[in-house]
């Protein structure tokens, strides 16, 4: 420990040596933050904490991954899953899920439960929105979505709501349209024996808020909890963390109110400001040493954030050399600024850059499309960051087998899988065998139908004594999935590979009891996000993304595009009339954007730009403005 305590600075010794009782990390941008949190873990296991007793909640796999990956490193016997003894290492979401499992006796549930993703959520949504008799072009259905996410993120359940919804008054009109949407969405979900996203926490909450006994539970069992991006929680994640630390109150929150930018989400970043309050007499740390950028990159990143007034005072700095200046351009237009980020990348490319250490970040996914353009005109090899393996036809078309044999309410996967592949069941027969009269098809049907009921009893069976790697092999074989796409072209060669690759993947599961490797597989392919699907090392590509993608990330050199007023800073629509809405949010998302970088950043705006069809002339971002020249080199016309 003496070895590894000397790697860290002064303000992270501190975070790592401090055992019980509440701490506080305020971790600006490049502080090293992942590192000392897996330290503080390797500490608490280094005096005696049993691994099993501490648990660490983080937002992505990706984080969760990474923070375990470091704690082996340090070479610390310790075992990779909870199951084995190891601690737990997850998302919130993971957790709930977890939670989930555990009870689904007690709350009188199928353990193998489906998890809705988002593209399962919005197609209820759209039923429930048409089935209520509203038109879906009027009223998107993702709106409603988005509304009863939420909602939950509230902690307000269906029943709370249709109690107030059920008032009067001008401001009644949403409430009584989600009302019969939502009653419909969630009689959808339960009729599937599923849950969606904000379910995986809204659940285990009510059930720990109201069962003592299982609370008391968890409580004995993680003695210790550590919570990352604590400004991002919404009152559920807050909550929950609240319930869990107990009376022995041996929680740390990491966090960073100058990187809070999800508050359109749900989070709410006054749960960081008022952790000392929550918790009296929390030690609170400022890591305030950066890591990763240069002296002119945190220049930017301070004089920026330094007009936030809603903030932990804090001045980042780092002991890395100045570096070079910051590159600003002005480009005629968007078309223009795409084709110049080409050009330039391309040139990096060519003098030896690492195609996946170059990023460009933009404010709103629209601005994509064009700089696609201009990279495959450029001949850059590129990836957009939001195209995930796990929502690939393919990958979706298997796992619904295991997801129809362990639940068998589960219709939707039920109709997927037996269309993947065709078995001669067309729509007539699907209805008959989803009504339950499947005795009544053709024989030939009938033939086709029993022979598939026998593969998901076999699955069901499998998923209880054998790994889910040889489970998955087995249904790619016996399900004739794996014979179709051999047959077919070069497209159906890839969706091969793919689910091949799902097998290999699922190897990482090994050490798990069967059923519990299936059901951990399941939860994970659901509930990957943008971040988790992006291996930065697999494939050398230039990364595109917008900034709330890029959070948590870092690239040698990041391109910041579509810096112009309205743009960036967002113009949000109804935001005057949003409770929710910060002003200083779009300041900290930029502040974020530039902290990403290491070595070099590229400013860019576009004097007009094309958006929903029509040209409008620009200002520079004001946030070009806040900034000292001394930091640029010569603004470059690009057009």
């Amino acid at each position: 420990m003496d070895r590894a305590l000397a790697e860290l600075n002064e303000a992270q010794r501190k975070a790592v040596l401090h055992r019980d009782g509440p701490l506080l990390v305020v971790a600006g941008a490049g502080a090293g933050k992942t590192r000392t949190i897996a330290y503080r873990i390797f500490r608490l296991i280094e005096s005696g904490i049993a691994p099993h007793k501490i648990l660490a909640v983080t937002f992505t796999n990706k984080a969760a991954r990474e923070m375990l990956e470091r704690v082996i490193k340090l070479s610390v016997p310790v075992p990779v899953w909870p199951r084995q003894g190891g601690p737990m290492i997850s998302t919130f979401h993971t957790l709930g899920a977890s939670i989930l499992r555990d009870n689904a006796k007690a709350l009188g549930l199928n353990r193998h439960f489906t998890i809705a993703d988002q593209d399962d959520s919005l197609g209820l949504i759209k039923i429930a929105v048409k089935e209520s008799g509203l038109n879906s072009e009027r009223f998107e259905p993702r709106q409603f979505l988005r509304l009863i996410s939420r909602e939950k993120g509230r902690g307000v359940t269906l029943k709370s709501y249709l109690e107030t919804a059920a008032e009067d008054g001008p401001a009644s009109f949403w409430p009584r349209l989600v009302r019969p949407v939502w009653e419909k969405y969630e009689q959808a979900l339960r009729r599937r024996a599923a849950f969606d996203f904000d379910d995986l926490l809204l659940w285990p909450f009510g059930l720990l808020e109201t069962r003592p006994k299982i609370l008391a539970d968890y409580r004995d069992r993680w003695h210790y909890l550590l919570i990352d991006e604590y400004q991002d929680t919404n009152f559920i994640q807050y909550q929950l963390a609240r319930l869990l630390a107990g009376p022995r109150q041996n929680i740390c929150a990491v966090g960073d109110l100058d990187q809070a930018i999800y508050s359109w989400r749900g989070a709410d970043c006054r749960h960081l400001r008022r952790f000392a309050d929550d918790y009296p007499g929390a030690m609170i740390i400022t890591l305030e040493e950066n890591y990763r950028s240069t002296k002119a990159i945190l220049a930017a990143a301070n004089q920026i954030i330094s007009k936030n007034l809603n903030r932990l005072a804090k001045t980042v700095f780092t002991n890395r050399p100045d570096g070079e200046k910051i590159d600003l351009a002005a480009t005629a237009d968007e078309r223009q600024e795409a084709e110049a980020v080409a050009r330039r990348a391309a040139a990096l490319l060519e003098a030896g850059e690492r195609p996946e250490e170059v990023a460009v970040l933009y404010r709103a996914n629209f601005q994509s499309r064009v700089m696609e353009e201009a990279m495959l005109k450029a001949g850059v090899p590129y990836r957009v960051l939001g195209t995930r393996f796990f929502e690939r036809q393919e990958i979706k078309d298997v796992l619904a087998y295991l997801k129809a044999a362990l639940n068998p309410a589960d219709f939707e996967s039920l109709k997927r899988a037996l269309a993947a592949p065709t078995r001669g069941l067309g729509k007539a027969a699907l209805a008959k065998i989803l009504a339950g009269q499947a005795e009544s098809l053709p024989a030939k049907q009938k033939r086709a139908f029993h022979h598939f009921q026998k593969l998901l009893t076999e699955l069901a069976e499998l998923t209880q004594r054998q790994p889910i790697s040889k489970v998955l092999a087995h249904l790619i074989r016996a399900s004739g999935l794996g014979e179709t796409l051999a047959a077919g072209g070069g497209d159906d060669r890839e969706r091969l590979e793919n689910i091949q690759e799902l097998v290999t993947l699922a190897l990482k599961y090994e050490g798990l009891p069967p059923e519990e490797g299936v059901a951990t597989l399941l939860a994970e392919a659901a509930l990957v996000s943008e971040q988790d699907s992006l291996d930065l090392h697999r494939q050398p590509a230039v990364n595109l993304m917008t900034v709330h993608a890029a959070k948590g990330l870092e690239f040698n050199r990041v391109f910041i595009i579509g810096l112009e007023q309205a743009l960036f800073p967002h113009e949000r629509f109804g935001a005057a009339t949003d409770p929710d809405y910060d002003p200083e949010e779009e300041r900290r998302l930029f502040y974020v954007a530039l902290t990403r970088a290491r070595d070099k950043l590229y400013l860019s705006y576009a004097e007009t730009r094309t958006i929903y069809g029509s040209t409008r002339l620009n200002q520079p971002s004001e946030f070009l403005l806040d900034l000292d020249p001394a930091l640029f080199t010569e603004t470059i016309y690009a057009g």
